[in-house]
């Protein structure tokens, strides 16, 4: 109930944001009325992953119903009259929407108390001042790329007029062109008739034909703006005046691309921050969870801002092929087809960036893989509802590789995918959860039956060999119009086959989430390391782990040469270094 009280004190955006959260899937009354109750069930304890917890998800729905109709059954008045009878109805729509899938309503309620408890806490911290420095940090980047939205929203419904108005212009005109060459052969016709009937009805026409013509020149007339044209250019003929008006819808259009090219560079530049920064930051977390590091967080707010991309992407490039049929109806010789194939060819590029970009992991498969043994993942597709390609719900395939295969695969060296192993139960469809608003393909029962490994050099161990799951799917966007094949990678996972192999696997593992990031290096060999030194300045120095003594660390610098021109790389291996740290100098030793 403390939950909601202060949910219905939210203000602003953050109120908006919540209102959102219902519909017909889950009523606000239903939430308000029963919201004690609500807040007091577990729906955190229901793994929806595990088919096995329907019955537990099937009990909280019956109690749900059984809760709306003793609130319904307690209403009287004049005022309670209706509310029994939403509350009645709301009652049998639970019944008759989950009875079949139960968990979903689990994952609604789950979502919607995750939000609100998100949403408030934000609020508390913005109005007590208890953020730190990071927090006002992340609230400062949060604000720029909503501000940033902001002005992509009204760039967009700026092009968006510009549009509309050269739309118009053009379907007058060509209105307007096909009454003038209607009334030129009537004219033209006139001179088969008697002279007293072409006399009668030929002042007619030509005061129509004057009409035009006018509205032609005045048209015409815009061009100085441009510079283009002179005044003695209004007393044209009609033809030239037609050139004219052709000239007045092109120089629009072109203004327009101009104006595309400018809101498409601000859309680069906000995909750029959120996908490349936000979103990698979220798969470090995501990294760092798995060596015991705080949870990386939820998807929603990441999930939100693709969701606007994507929307205003869709709109400019909608916009774009408006105006390509445009000028396609008024065809001009000029720049116009050449900058807007560029233009299409450039939106075209952002979204395939936005699309498998959002392709993720939401839950990792364990990074220590046993044979035999049955595992879960999801994935998950941030733009998938916005885009609608739920439509044509794209099914998810999952392999394992070995560390050469993920890397020419990052590395654009191979398109095909060639298993180092076989995954049972590999193959899922995604479905797409209209409560939450999430397109994500479950896989519950994976099992690795086999693995090939690659052939080991000299002391190195099947629990230093790493792999990945690859998963990979094809989705359509804009009924098939465009068609995207996406693949991602999971953490590295080592396979074992033996339960007295997963604490030198767990090694590898955590070893790996700590330095996999870029600029960590894990372990620096002798010859790497002189390598690294070889342009630096005198007095650089580095500090790696040895490579030839166990437990000792090594230290490589570069200093000057007293007998030969050029530097020298000096070595010095520390063993015990746990002493050290005790600053008992006598277990020094140099290598």
């Amino acid at each position: 109930m403390a939950m909601w009280i202060q949910a219905q004190q939210l203000q602003g955006d953050a109120l908006h944001q919540m209102q959102a959260l219902y519909g017909q899937h889950f009523p606000i009354e239903v939430r308000h009325y029963l919201a004690q109750w609500i807040e007091n069930q577990l729906w955190d304890s229901v793994e929806l992953e595990n088919p096995g917890e329907e019955v537990k998800a099937k009990r909280l729905l019956d109690s749900l119903v059984a809760e709306l109709q003793k609130k319904a059954q307690v209403q009287g008045g004049e005022d309670g009259f209706l509310l029994k009878i939403k509350l009645g109805h709301y009652a049998n729509q639970f019944k008759s929407t989950y009875d079949r899938c139960p968990l979903e309503l689990v994952r609604c309620i789950r979502h919607i108390l995750q939000s609100e408890k998100r949403l408030v806490q934000d609020a508390t911290n913005a109005s007590c001042g208890t953020e730190g420095q990071s927090m006002d940090t992340l609230s400062q980047r949060h604000q720029q790329i909503n501000q940033a939205f902001e002005e992509l929203r009204l760039a967009t419904q700026e092009t968006e007029n510009e549009l509309r108005k050269i739309q118009h212009s053009q379907e007058y005109f060509i209105i307007q062109y096909q009454e003038n060459l209607r009334i030129q052969a009537q004219i033209t016709s006139l001179a088969s008739l008697p002279a007293a009937e072409r006399t009668q009805r030929e002042p007619a026409l030509q005061s129509k034909r004057a009409t035009v013509e006018t509205w032609l020149a005045r048209e015409a007339s815009t061009l100085q703006k441009y510079r283009l044209v002179n005044t003695f250019l209004f007393h044209l003929s009609y033809f030239i005046l037609v050139t004219l008006a052709y000239i007045i819808i092109s120089i629009l259009c072109l203004g327009l691309s101009e104006q595309h090219q400018k809101t498409l560079a601000l859309l680069r530049k906000q995909q750029t921050l959120i996908l490349d920064e936000e979103l990698i930051q979220w798969k470090r977390r995501q990294q760092l969870a798995g060596n015991g590091g705080p949870h990386e967080g939820g998807l929603d707010v990441l999930q939100s801002w693709c969701e606007k991309l994507a929307d205003l992407i869709w709109q400019n490039r909608q916009q774009i092929r408006r105006c390509e049929h445009l000028t396609q109806q008024l065809p001009l010789p000029g720049p116009m087809e050449e900058l807007l194939g560029k233009l299409n060819a450039d939106i075209t590029d952002i979204i395939s960036a936005l699309v498998t970009s959002t392709f993720i992991i939401e839950k990792q498969p364990p990074q220590v893989l046993k044979t035999q043994t049955k595992f879960a993942a999801t994935v998950r597709l941030l733009v998938g509802g916005k885009l609608n390609v739920h439509m044509n719900p794209p099914q998810v395939k999952a392999i394992i590789v070995s560390e050469q295969q993920a890397k020419a695969l990052l590395k654009n060296e191979s398109t095909h995918s060639e298993s180092s192993g076989e995954i049972l139960n590999n193959n899922c469809v995604m479905e797409y959860h209209q409560a939450t608003g999430t397109l994500s393909a479950h896989f519950r029962n994976m099992s690795l039956k086999r693995i090939k490994r690659s052939d080991r050099r000299g002391a190195e161990s099947v629990t230093e060999e790493k792999f990945t799951v690859l998963f990979e799917s094809q989705f359509s966007v804009g009924g098939n119009e465009l068609v995207f094949h996406v693949k991602t990678l999971s953490l590295p996972v080592v396979v074992i086959v033996h339960g007295s192999q997963d604490n030198n696997a767990t090694a590898t593992v955590l070893w790996d989430n700590a330095f996999a990031e870029p600029g960590y290096f894990g372990l620096c060999k002798q010859h790497q390391a002189q390598d690294m030194l070889l342009s630096k300045p005198n007095g650089t120095f580095l500090l790696r782990f040895s490579d030839s003594e166990i437990g000792g660390i090594t230290i490589a610098w570069v200093a000057e040469n007293p007998n030969k021109s050029g530097c020298r790389f000096n070595y010095m291996c520390f063993i015990n270094v746990f002493g050290l740290l005790n600053a008992n100098t006598n277990q020094l030793h140099y290598c």
